[in-house]
């Protein structure tokens, strides 16, 4: 394991911030990890944005080609670092080898994706119009982009995830807010980020890394003039405060912000005899015990006998869950609070739960169950639980489960098991598709591809724009915006709006799609 210099990186070079340190603690046993960790001071949060700002330029006119060996370079220091970042991760975390070494590929695989995007510069959507006047669109990075690192996804949602890998394919300097509960993982990645800098010749301040917490850095970075947009995954809470200090400027900014969901699953009659729905959504709720964002959180079941062989197999396999340490005690302690409110609801009745008792940062898998009419009076039900917890919801009616489906609000995912005719009969997708930015018929939301067709993001509270998906390659289009040029001289205009397309990019010319390669 390397030594660990736990200071904030501020444009390459190292910075102790407050003086005042803080510790990752394990959270499988609670003891204290190695590494004094320096909490960045507000000073910290201007110089980072200061160099961001004016590295600004420089990397926006930058060659798609250097930005594409930029992210080429920090894939291949991610993995250059071995068991090492595994290990600390493992650590800091408490998820399994097999789990972090699967999102390490998944986050190498992101950083590549939009390297190749970054190299063809196809998503500047060249748009031209010959008329008069001449008019020629394209898209232009947004400015410096703070990211806040996940608790969840240490790699994947983190230094050098897909908001980060996003931004830098588009020629955002990237400002990281690394996540408290995992600074040793954080610093090892911020290096490798610095390091991947040097190498491809580019400027220091392009990227900052802070170390610290939330709720102390996160206004100041949202304030902060030279912030120019913010890629937020979290709780409501959190994402609500960023959402409301950036709204509260001057100058407004957007605040792209994943924040909580129920990912609701409702089973039609015929779902029942789909047999592997109960198995595969008992896992979907337990694995990561819980601690996925598209964890489904409430199940609506439809009321009779039928259910009963459902209701078996969901309570054997939790109440057959060992209890598994969680991201870091504050979640668990949140769990376990919210547990007890939900065991002594007088509405509610404990289904199943882990046999075997939770201890320490541990938490203990429960499902609970109520009818549609006491969900629907209560507004506590419709909360988020993060963790292995579920509530199953009991209709008498199609339109019940309706009634309960709309009380939601946003979610991220809606599934729904059923047979073909009988979904198709009920409008239940048109219901679906107006809550959720991702609908699944016949499966669990547990599982998402990283590729060009996903969305991840969904209607509030889901996300704080549903335009916009937080996975995959559209990820990008967050930070940036289109700016037209009005009759400039093609000497003047941009390469790839010049007349004879020296990137040699796909171009939309007087309405007419011109393959890559071609001019006009």
């Amino acid at each position: 394991m390397p030594t660990l210099h736990g200071h904030s990186l501020i444009a390459g070079s190292r910075s102790a911030g407050s003086g005042t340190l803080f510790h990752a603690v394990s959270p499988t046993d609670g003891t204290t990890l190695t590494g004094d960790f320096c909490l960045a001071a507000l000073a910290d949060v201007d110089a980072a944005l200061q160099a961001a700002a004016k590295a600004a330029s420089a990397f926006r006119t930058a060659s798609g080609e250097t930005r594409a060996r930029l992210l080429e370079a920090i894939a291949a220091g991610m993995l250059a670092l071995g068991d090492e970042l595994i290990d600390r991760a493992r650590l800091e975390t408490g998820l399994l080898e097999q789990r972090l070494t699967s999102e390490r590929a998944r986050t190498v695989a992101q950083l590549r994706m939009f390297a190749a995007i970054a190299r063809d510069n196809s998503w500047v959507d060249a748009r031209i119009e010959t008329g008069s006047p001449d008019l020629r669109r394209m898209m232009l990075p947004l400015g410096p982009v703070v990211v806040f690192g996940a608790s969840n996804f240490p790699f994947a949602y983190s230094v050098a995830g897909g908001d980060t890998a996003s931004a830098l394919a588009t020629g955002n300097p990237v400002i990281v807010k690394a996540h408290e509960a995992h600074p040793g993982t954080s610093e090892l990645v911020g290096e490798v980020i610095a390091a991947a800098l040097r190498e491809t010749g580019l400027p220091a301040g392009i990227f900052s890394l802070l170390q610290g917490a939330g709720r102390i850095l996160g206004s100041p970075l949202a304030r902060h003039p030279h912030t120019k947009a913010i890629g937020f995954t979290g709780s409501l809470t959190a994402g609500r405060a960023l959402f409301d200090a950036a709204a509260n400027r001057p100058d407004p900014i957007p605040v792209f912000a994943e924040m909580g969901s129920l990912n609701p699953i409702v089973i039609l009659p015929g779902g029942l005899t789909i047999s592997s729905a109960a198995p595969a959504i008992a896992r979907s709720i337990l694995d990561g015990a819980g601690q996925f964002c598209t964890k489904p959180g409430v199940i609506l079941l439809p009321s009779g006998p039928g259910a009963e062989a459902f209701r078996q197999t969901l309570a054997a396999s939790v109440s057959a869950t060992v209890p598994s340490a969680m991201l870091h005690a504050g979640i668990a302690s949140s769990f376990a609070n919210s547990c007890a409110a939900m065991d002594s609801h007088p509405a509610l009745e404990v289904l199943a739960r882990a046999t075997t008792a939770a201890t320490g940062s541990q938490g203990a898998a429960i499902v609970v169950a109520t009818d549609a009419a006491a969900f629907l009076a209560d507004e506590a039900l419709r909360h988020e639980v993060f963790g292995p917890f579920a509530i199953i919801v009991f209709y008498q009616s199609v339109a019940e489960a309706i009634a309960v489906l709309r009380s939601l609000g946003g979610q991220l995912t809606a599934s729904v098991f059923g047979e073909a005719n009988e979904i198709a009969a009920t409008n239940m997708l048109d219901l679906l598709q107006q809550i959720a930015g991702r609908v699944i018929v016949n499966g669990v939301p547990t599982g998402v591809v990283v590729g060009s067709a996903m969305q991840h993001g969904g209607p509030w509270p889901a996300s704080s724009d549903s335009r916009f998906t937080a996975v995959g390659t559209a990820a990008l289009e967050r930070f940036i915006r289109p700016v037209c040029f009005q009759n400039l001289p093609d000497t003047l205009l941009p390469p790839a709006l010049q007349q004879d397309n020296p990137l040699g990019i796909a171009r939309l010319v007087d309405g007419a799609m011109i393959p890559a390669g071609g001019r006009g």
